[in-house]
């Protein structure tokens, strides 16, 4: 069950595979990704599974099928590093635009800028209507504080459930309204996450839905660690 929210003329639909769509473009937003995550780590003797790209990019080309993009916008991160792109996944990923059957608009994140991806280039941060897409949550230069609605990857937002003993994190949708800010969730698999605290209003992903969460439990602030 997608979730429908409104930012002043914006109307932005956040779906449960952890995606984020416009309709008034048709375009498909997504991030962090990491591909290639399991490779790296096996280059640093570390035992992973190799079949975690597939259980990334086939929900994200069964998505791409059923929603019909007019573009694929990622917000960064689209591979872990340079070590994880195998000869394999150069050729995934210069087939990906045809496997998605749409253009693929590449905003660099951290994790890419070491690498160059065929096909593929980087772009910088840029405007999409009253929206700002970036990796790495940015003000928008030139403009007014607030005018623009900052949407961004990098953070990896969670939401922490407890009951009782029990304590769930579940990926999330996170909007800070003081800075103007949407987090979206991270696409990839193989991903870890960052706790959003009560500042932030937040939508939990889970059991193929998006449902809006008032976390009642505030908890101390802690400085982010980059990812």
């Amino acid at each position: 069950m997608n979730h429908t929210w409104h930012w002043r003329g914006e109307e932005l639909i956040f779906l449960p595979e952890r995606a984020l769509w416009r309709p008034k473009g048709r375009e498909l937003m997504v991030a962090d990704l990491h591909l290639g995550k399991a490779e790296l780590f096996q280059a640093h003797g570390i035992a992973l599974p190799s079949d975690g790209d597939r259980g990334t990019l086939n929900p994200l080309l069964s998505l791409c099928n059923k929603l019909r993009p007019t573009r694929l916008i990622v917000l960064g991160d689209l591979i872990h590093g340079r070590l994880g792109l195998t000869n394999s996944l150069r050729d995934t990923l210069r087939a990906l635009p045809e496997l998605c059957d749409c253009p693929i608009l590449l905003i660099g994140g951290n994790h890419d800028r070491s690498s160059v991806i065929e096909g593929l280039p980087q772009h910088p941060s840029r405007r999409l209507g009253a929206l700002w897409l970036s990796h790495e949550p940015e003000t928008p230069a030139g403009h007014e504080p607030g005018s623009l609605l900052n949407v961004c990857g990098h953070i990896h937002p969670v939401a922490s459930i407890r009951q009782g003993c029990d304590r769930m994190r579940v990926p999330c949708f996170a909007y800070a309204k003081d800075q103007q800010r949407l987090l979206i969730p991270a696409f990839g698999e193989l991903t870890g996450g960052h706790h959003c605290d009560e500042r932030y209003r937040k939508w939990l992903v889970a059991d193929n839905a998006v449902v809006p969460w008032l976390d009642p439990t505030p908890t101390p602030h802690r400085t982010r660690v980059a990812r």
